[in-house]
């Protein structure tokens, strides 16, 4: 069942990363009408998926469109001044019942493909736990001798020249690129959403229960998302930054993140734990 989607992303990744070599920061842009560039093989199925439908669509509406004007020109007043007294049409009540019934069959088949492609991965090369707190994010990798860490947003006036107002993040969520990354989601307090565009990830963190996606970042860079379930006063400042570094670069990683957050985390975390709280109050 995931054999061709995978086939279809394994080429698509070769293509784009031959024409567009490294990827950089993929975020929303002013007067965006599309997607944003595909890194994953989720996000690239989601696209095709997507044309397909939108081409269907176009087929339909032409189809009607030009049906209505020839009915309109054909049976005309003038040309037919007296109106048939026929009522029913076997052939043609059959034909707009079975017609609609395949175009949904043929929407329903490719969707429900995606749909379990996107569930979950039966060869997973590392997990990561999500839980969502009003307001942040906190990341655990069991995997890794259980690092675990909180990632706030930067504020505004604490960014630096290059970071993105809103999307940046004091501690990214690191992945190795290649790599079959599980990702479980859950939550401490209400419903959140784990919504990262560019590597077609959508997850529900609900309280009291945890839900499974992955994800295979095609190159390192850097891919933004954000809480898109609206989840409390603050729920604009949950953005979400994911890193894919290569496998020596992750491997760094996690060596100096087991000395950063010894211990049960940032010991800063506290301090900007209490700063979400005083901003909520404003």
């Amino acid at each position: 069942m995931q054999g061709f989607p995978r086939l279809r992303a394994a080429i698509f990744t070769v293509f784009l990363m031959a024409v567009a070599g490294p990827a950089s920061a993929q975020a929303p842009h002013n007067w965006q009408l599309s997607f944003q560039p595909a890194h994953s093989p989720v996000q690239q199925g989601i696209e095709g998926l997507h044309a397909m439908v939108i081409w269907l669509m176009a087929a339909v509406t032409i189809f009607v469109a030009a049906l209505l004007a020839y009915c309109m020109w054909r049976f005309r007043a003038s040309a037919n001044p007296k109106a048939s007294r026929i009522s029913h049409h076997t052939t043609l009540e059959v034909a707009w019942t079975v017609l609609p019934v395949l175009i949904l069959v043929i929407i329903a088949i490719p969707s429900f493909r995606m749909i379990y492609f996107e569930d979950r991965t039966d060869a997973a090369d590392m997990t990561i736990k999500v839980v969502g707190h009003q307001w942040y994010w906190e990341y655990d990798y069991p995997d890794q001798g259980g690092i675990k860490f909180d990632s706030y947003m930067v504020p505004t006036d604490d960014l630096k020249p290059g970071q993105l107002r809103q999307l940046e993040v004091d501690n990214r969520v690191v992945v190795p690129a290649g790599k079959n990354v599980r990702i479980l989601t859950t939550s401490a307090d209400v419903i959140h959403s784990f919504f990262i565009p560019s590597l077609g990830v959508q997850r529900y963190a609900i309280p009291g229960r945890t839900i499974e996606t992955w994800v295979k970042v095609d190159q390192p860079g850097v891919y933004y998302g954000q809480c898109n379930q609206i989840c409390g006063t603050n729920h604009s400042a949950m953005p979400i930054a994911v890193e894919a570094m290569t496998e020596q670069g992750f491997a760094s990683w996690i060596e100096t993140a087991k000395t950063k957050f010894a211990a049960g985390g940032d010991p800063a975390s506290g301090e900007r734990r209490l700063a979400a709280v005083e901003n909520t109050r404003r």
